[in-house]
């Protein structure tokens, strides 16, 4: 049996939480056996350790992070083909960033590990640290095709409307990078390098779990030759949503790191209390993650169907379910904030942790803003807007380059706590009205006879309920959905 998931049918609600809820549980185990890294390193190798591998967060965020936006990216036109019921270039979509993934991931991991050494001298990285950060971030490197991997597999099996099953097999690499870091640093005194090599084998063990699972159980994934065959218009067309995503994070990342530059010139202290705050804020953080990913699927989903009115109900559900938490979260940080970091720290280590409860305050007040950068900004990318995304993320870089280069030297680790909350509400001023500019475009681009609307699809569907076999009333017939698929262009902006 399939594990399939429409997203055009039901209440918004339950399907955002059916989706995001699993998809949770798998951020919250790839955190975990990111903490259980940091932990260890904190705890068995000390601060200066901890403040090597958090040195190279911001420079982890810019690669990595692109990886991660370009799967996302192709995955997106996976969603909006079935949401149309076109299940031959869905299939191809999958084939061709299959392909483009392959080149992506060989060429990006050959010019950063090339290149690490100069990226954290650029970043002015304490002398202290240096050696040890450079062990461990082009391991890290070295290890992108797997990034790309999984994060390519997981977006194929959460299009399909399946966000559960990432999450097993996730499961069984957090617990095999806990094992493979007991053995590897505290076993084989293998240091940072042991637990940067943990996490890339554990991310390889998840992409090949994805990979049996998806041959053997999906059978809309089985492709002809001819579906496997390069596409030159069907990779631009990933392209030009993959790429726009993976700038996104880049850009963002542009100004983490050179917010990070400017950290590492307060010292190893600041470096390794903002490393530890991180960790924590994170870790709360992960439901916003899985509130965008939900509404990139949902959306491109329902834009595919053409139920172009789904789509701000869908978004308001969102943003009421990411506010009640944002209050939650809050609450428990400024209780359990200290302690939460003294899984990373020593209690020794007492103005670290003060360090890092600040950080964690400034973070947590403004999570509300978080809410509306996550669910808005995947909302427009599953439109197909993906563009918009990378001005998102240099409303972001501009608002971290400002902290940097003015917050910083004027306050100093106070003004590095403001850098988040000040970018978040700079994408914030973007994404909101370029929401209602992306839902002009689309009604005025799709035909009122092609976008149906929700409560015609519920009367055709109350007529045949019962029939398992889908017929062409309840749902566009295939004239329409290629006249859908025809106005939708992935590059809107």
């Amino acid at each position: 049996m399939e594990m399939t998931k429409d997203m055009t049918k039901g209440k918004p609600m339950k399907l955002i939480l059916e989706f995001a809820i699993p998809f949770l549980f798998g951020l919250l185990f790839q955190q975990f056996y990111s903490i259980v890294d940091t932990m260890i390193v904190g705890k068995c190798l000390g601060s200066n350790a901890l403040a090597a591998v958090g040195a190279t967060g911001s420079l982890n965020f810019l690669i990595i992070g692109f990886c991660m936006g370009v799967c996302t990216g192709f995955a997106i036109p996976v969603a909006q083909y079935f949401g149309a019921g076109d299940e031959h270039q869905l299939r191809k979509a999958v084939g061709n960033s299959a392909w483009l993934s392959i080149l992506f991931s060989v060429v990006m991991s050959a010019a950063t590990v090339i290149l690490c050494k100069q990226f954290l001298i650029w970043m002015r990285t304490p002398a202290d640290i240096m050696e040890q950060s450079y062990t461990y971030i082009v391991i890290i490197f070295a290890g992108i095709p797997a990034t790309y991997l999984y994060n390519l597999l997981a977006g194929i099996i959460r299009s399909l409307g399946d966000s559960r099953t990432p999450v097993v097999f996730l499961a069984i690499a957090s617990f095999l990078n806990i094992v493979l870091d007991l053995i590897l640093i505290m076993g084989c005194s293998m240091g940072v390098s042991g637990a940067a090599l943990a996490t890339v084998i554990s991310q390889a063990v998840s992409g090949v779990l994805c990979l049996f699972y998806m041959r053997r159980k999906y059978a809309i994934l089985k492709m002809s030759r001819e579906e496997w065959k390069w596409d030159r218009d069907v990779a631009r067309k990933l392209c030009g949503m993959g790429i726009p995503m993976g700038l996104q994070y880049s850009v963002t990342a542009i100004g983490s790191v050179i917010l990070q530059s400017s950290v590492n010139m307060l010292g190893t202290m600041s470096v390794a209390a903002i490393t530890a705050g991180s960790k924590v804020s994170i870790f709360f953080c992960c439901p916003y993650e899985a509130l965008g990913s939900t509404m990139a699927t949902y959306g491109g989903q329902n834009v595919g169907a053409g139920k172009l009115d789904r789509i701000g109900k869908g978004l308001r559900a969102a943003i009421g379910i990411g506010f009640v938490y944002s209050i939650v979260a809050l609450l428990i940080l400024v209780g359990c904030g200290k302690d939460l970091t003294l899984l990373f720290l020593n209690r020794g280590d007492g103005q670290i942790i003060d360090m890092s409860y600040t950080f964690l305050l400034w973070n947590a007040g403004a999570y509300c803003l978080l809410v509306l950068v996550n669910t808005v900004r995947f909302l427009i990318q599953g439109l197909g807007f993906s563009v918009y995304a990378i001005f998102a993320g240099l409303f972001e870089m501009i608002a971290r380059t400002l902290v940097a280069f003015l917050f910083v030297p004027m306050l100093g680790y106070t003004g590095a706590c403001m850098a988040s909350p000040l970018a978040w509400l700079f994408a914030d001023l973007f994404l909101i009205p370029a929401y209602f500019r992306c839902m002009r475009i689309l009604k005025k681009n799709i035909s009122p006879a092609a976008a149906l609307t929700e409560e015609a699809h519920q009367v055709e569907e109350a007529s045949f309920r019962g029939q398992r076999q889908e017929s062409s009333k309840n749902r566009p017939s295939r004239s329409k959905k290629k006249h859908i698929l025809q106005h939708f262009q992935y590059n809107k902006a």
